[in-house]
């Protein structure tokens, strides 16, 4: 989330999320070599072709993706939806401004996702990056729905400072997102038409990035929890221009309601884009924690109490945002693999092997 794959583009200035690569015949060899060790992902395809796309989330039937993309040509990230087979391509969101984080309902018949077209048309200014490697949070997100073909747009969230990273409990009954209304970036959870907003995270640092559970009753995220002075200061003082450092994230659960708050990985390097395996028990998510430069980023396995941890993915450069489909067959994620131009990112699916 977070507008990554404008984030992704932008990434080869400060050397993070970046394919390193040193010609295509030397690298073709070991990429094959890796490729055989992904043993748990069997007939990878590939749905998308150029531009970056990413954060792509399946329909509770299992039989949509809706995800974020912007063209080669350049742009602000929209939203779109395809079939499973990368077929029947459209755009959902408006066109205007920059779009992020969409879902679907539990029925189906509606989208979330943000936006800031409602403040201003064109794309916002990208992040500073003299400050290091930072993501923008825009004060100007505010989460949407509108049906599942993009018309009748409703706005749900009006309080102004990001509101973004919204997915649906699959019972139907609640919507959890991450929000800094309260000056903080915390998870927060609202019914279906935006009331009963309920604060769940106030720990100082960033949690964002929550998906419930298979039944509704816990909720996986990412978080960033700053302690000594000098991080406390990086922290606050990026947050006032609207950043944040994104190189220290560990992967935490709790419950639905909040309690119960739990840590998952503890390794010290930028894991994100945590998801549950329909068994309810295992996360997968992203992780350059096997690349001391910091570039690669791959896909792990892991037990809901951190242990059992298993790499996924091999190959070089990124793959990230991995979510299984409602019934465990397939596994979709966004990759640098097979890239037409350096740097671009696209969606992939592949059967998953037990």
């Amino acid at each position: 989330m977070f507008s990554l794959t404008h984030a992704l583009a932008t990434a080869a200035v400060t050397g993070l999320l970046v394919l390193a690569t040193s010609g295509a015949n030397a690298m073709h060899q070991p990429r094959v070599a890796q490729a055989a060790q992904e043993v748990h992902l069997r007939n990878i395809r590939q749905l998308t072709f150029e531009g970056e796309n990413a954060e792509a989330y399946f329909s509770f039937d299992g039989t949509k993706l809706i995800f974020q993309s912007t063209p080669r040509a350049g742009g602000c990230d929209q939203i779109y939806t395809m079939s499973v087979d990368g077929g029947d391509i459209e755009l959902l969101s408006t066109g205007q401004g920059r779009t992020t984080c969409s879902y679907y309902y539990p029925a189906g018949d509606k989208i979330l996702y943000s936006s800031t077209h409602h403040f201003d048309e064109a794309c916002p200014a990208v992040p500073d990056f003299s400050l290091g490697y930072v993501w923008a949070v825009y004060p100007s997100f505010d989460i949407f729905v509108a049906d599942a073909d993009g018309s009748n747009l409703q706005q749900l969230t009006n309080s102004f400072g990001y509101d973004a990273e919204a997915t649906f409990s699959p019972v139907g009954d609640r919507i959890v997102f991450t929000s800094m209304r309260d000056g903080e970036l915390d998870i927060y959870s609202m019914r279906p038409d935006g009331s009963d907003v309920l604060r769940l995270t106030d720990t100082m640092g960033y949690d964002g990035g929550p998906f419930y559970s298979p039944d509704g009753s816990k909720i996986v995220y990412r978080s960033s929890r700053p302690t000594t002075p000098e991080e406390i200061e990086d922290y606050t003082s990026l947050l006032v221009d609207g950043l944040i450092r994104p190189s220290e994230l560990e992967i935490f659960v709790m419950n639905a309601d909040g309690s119960n708050q739990s840590q998952v990985t503890d390794n010290g390097v930028a894991n994100f884009g945590p998801f549950w395996h329909p068994d309810g028990e295992r996360i997968i998510f992203a992780s350059n924690m096997d690349d001391p430069t910091g570039r690669d980023f791959d896909l792990y396995m892991i037990n809901e109490d951190g242990s059992g941890q298993e790499r996924i993915t091999f190959l070089d450069g990124f793959d990230g945002f991995p979510v299984f489909s409602p019934d465990g067959r397939y596994l979709v994620w966004g990759s640098n693999r097979n890239q037409a131009r350096e740097g671009e990112t696209n969606v992939f699916i592949a059967e998953w092997v037990e």
